[in-house]
């Protein structure tokens, strides 16, 4: 897929991690980028970071921008302000970069003729006005779900936007994003999450100075497994609630691969273990 010319002034809704982090890489590319947030604290740390060309609370910033992007959490994109919908203009590319694609293209398909669902699999475990970063996107996977009503020019757009920041676009389609996305990505918080509680509540249930003592041996491994966990609560409810059945399934399927390594713990099948975590090496180059 050949990027088409990316179209200015790009508007961008919300200036946190990916908003953010958009607004520094377009500008320094040469792109008018115009803000809408939606507190003035926002706006003047926005302005002092310079995370876009221009920063408003006011919706009617966006009204002559050719390209809008809507980097809101899931729940605010799901019930979208009624001024902000107004003030796109009616010509204007506009694309989200949700984690969940297909509630958010039964929402906004309606609401826009040129609505492209989009989703940057980029993010660190930083949030708000102070997360974005130069270069997050860098050949990272950038997630477009057209259906078909989407408008193939309204798709090169975002396809360009993508490369702007040096994403690399895949396109697919937005039933099959989600549940894939539930398997690499939600499920991975859930488990962290149990990782977490499950070690704080076995040690304090063993007492003595085991609570202090895995804390104070806790290395590189343990915080690579319980970074996503110790993430944003209310992004991981979002993600959970918003796509809850492609979850659950996810859930179901961890829960059987775990409890067969559990049988052989059990049962010290140290060869059959031995096989497991063999599998396991192999597999894991695939997914990285």
């Amino acid at each position: 897929m050949v990027p088409a010319r990316l179209e200015g002034p790009i508007g961008i809704v919300g200036l946190g991690l990916i908003g953010g982090s958009l607004g520094l890489d377009l500008q320094a590319r040469g792109m008018e980028v115009l803000a809408l947030v939606h507190r003035q604290a926002t706006a003047e740390r926005a302005r002092q970071r310079r995370l876009a060309t221009h920063v408003s609370l006011d919706p009617a910033i966006l009204r002559g921008c050719a390209l809008v992007v809507l980097a809101l959490p899931l729940d605010r994109l799901l019930a979208p302000e009624p001024a902000l919908v107004q003030a796109i203009p009616a010509e204007a590319v506009v694309t989200d970069v949700g984690s969940v694609k297909a509630p958010v293209l039964e929402c906004w398909t309606p609401l826009h003729p040129r609505f492209v669902a989009g989703h940057p699999m980029a993010g660190t475990a930083a949030a708000g006005v102070e997360a974005g970063q130069p270069g997050l996107f860098r050949g990272r996977p950038w997630v477009l779900t057209p259906d078909p009503p989407t408008d193939p020019a309204a798709l090169d757009q975002v396809v360009s936007l993508a490369a702007a920041v040096e994403a690399r676009c895949l396109v697919c389609p937005a039933a099959e994003h989600d549940r894939a996305v539930a398997l690499i990505s939600h499920l991975p918080v859930l488990v962290s999450a149990a990782l977490l509680q499950g070690v704080d509540d076995a040690a304090r249930r063993q007492g003595g100075g085991i609570p202090e003592l895995v804390r104070a041996l806790a290395s590189s491994g343990f915080a690579d497994t319980s970074r996503v966990g110790g993430g944003n609560p209310e992004l991981g409810t979002l993600m959970a609630r918003c796509n809850r059945e492609a979850l659950q399934d996810a859930l179901a399927a961890y829960r059987r691969s775990l409890e067969q390594l559990e049988r052989h713990l059990a049962q010290e099948n140290w060869s059959a273990l031995q096989e497991e975590l063999r599998d396991c090496q192999q597999l894991r180059p695939g997914f990285l």
